[in-house]
This record gives C-alpha cells, structure tokens and sequence, in this order.
C-alpha cells in the first residue's frame, strides 16, 4: 500500500516518495512533505534548467545553483524558468 503524504507543494494528499531522492536535511524535508507529482515535476524543471543554463552536475557551484532552486521550486514560492526560455511546440 502506497505511502499518502500531505505534499507542500501540491498543497494536497498525494502519493509519497518510495525512498529519500536527495541527501542530508534537506532530503528528508522533500521525502516527509513531497509527493511523487511534485517530485516529477522537479525532475523536469532541472532537467530545463541543466539544459538551458548548460550547467555541470560535477561543478559544485552549479550544484549549489540547482540545490537553491529545487528549494524553491518545491518549498518556496516557485522557481522562475531560464531567461529566454521557449517551450517546443
């Protein structure tokens, strides 16, 4: 039986994560207050954002860039997309 959390960002009753996504603290936070919707939804804004900001995972000041917009993105008031961001059509 799936695990039903009250997820922060969806600010609703939604699945839970099966397991902890991120490490330390704040890995915890998204596992307890997170859905698996939100958390979806994450992985495609970082993905936009590594892509579009032709960001390194392996360059610790881009990890920092993308550990503060995952905070905001699931916890503040939402992250912004990359200047001159165009969606396909």
């Amino acid at each position: 039986m799936p695990r039903t959390i009250f997820c922060e960002y969806e600010k609703g009753e939604a699945e839970g994560l099966d397991f902890v996504p991120y490490p330390g603290e704040l890995g915890q936070r998204i596992y307890a207050h997170i859905g698996k919707p939100a958390w979806a939804a994450w992985l495609a804004h970082q993905t936009m954002l590594i892509n579009e900001n032709r960001l390194s995972p392996r360059d610790p000041k881009h990890r920092k860039f993308l550990e503060e917009e995952l905070e905001k993105f699931l916890f503040g008031s939402g992250a912004e997309k990359p200047a001159g961001f165009v969606p396909e059509q």
